[in-house]
């Protein structure tokens, strides 16, 4: 069971840079019998959400964001050979990072996940261009495109990336997901810049990915509501809230 002490014992050195000490507590809640994949869920997770809205509200330095972040990716790293693997499917998802996105841990430990859950895994991260995006699922032909994202001034990116997917129509059973800070925040962005589908955090993800429907169908969106969506999530707000 991973409770609320365990979460603020592992934030705190974890803002100070105390890489070993957050170990040290990572390996205690191990060694209580909690699973590897719920730590992933329950404790680096939800600790990368805080750390980004502690940014975000100006209560870290960037410096301490980075080690922060930094230390959370050894972690996972570390932990991602110890999760569990489920049978193999025959579903196959790519994973990347909308344009400019700096914060690829969150799309990374998607990507363990959907391993962990048999899926066949193609890990993107960031630093692409639309264009070679596009170029490697016409390629790699996935059931699902996971774009994450956590910054307002990407949306238009993703739209448009989206835009041109639907547009060429070549992969017309392909389901293209968002997620990430910027669609947790906007509530009902994902819809509005034309993704089939929204997941808060990664373990909602793959059981979302697993349905076999479309939750909110593209061709239901117009193009006014999705500008209006879009000009209000690019105008910084200073009390946003996860």
């Amino acid at each position: 069971m991973v409770n609320e002490d365990i979460l603020a014992r592992y934030l705190e050195p974890l803002l100070r840079g105390d890489k070993r000490a957050c170990q040290a507590v990572i390996e205690e809640t191990l060694q209580s019998g909690v699973p590897t994949n719920s730590v992933y869920v329950n404790i680096a997770w939800p600790i990368m959400v805080e750390v980004e809205r502690l940014l975000r509200a100006d209560k870290v330095t960037p410096a301490q964001e980075h080690l922060a972040t930094r230390i959370n990716r050894t972690i996972v790293d570390q932990l991602q050979n110890k999760l569990p693997r489920k049978p193999y499917k025959d579903k196959k998802i790519a994973i990347c990072c909308a344009a400019g996105e700096l914060q690829e841990l969150g799309a990374q430990m998607m990507a363990d996940i959907f391993e962990s859950d048999g899926w066949q895994v193609r890990f993107l991260g960031g630093g692409l261009t639309n264009d070679d995006i596009f170029a490697f699922v016409n390629e790699y032909a996935p059931n699902v495109l996971l774009i994450y994202g956590t910054a307002p001034k990407q949306a238009p990116a993703v739209r448009q990336l989206i835009d041109t997917i639907r547009a060429v129509n070549a992969w017309p059973h392909m389901r293209i997901m968002v997620s990430g800070g910027v669609f947790n925040r906007a509530d009902g962005l994902w819809e509005e810049i034309g993704a089939d589908l929204f997941a808060a955090t990664a373990l909602e993800a793959v059981q979302i990915a697993c349905t076999e429907t479309r939750t909110a169908p593209y061709e239901r969106r117009t193009i006014k509501r999705r500008r209006r969506r879009l000009e209000r999530a690019t105008v910084p707000t200073a009390h946003t809230t996860e």
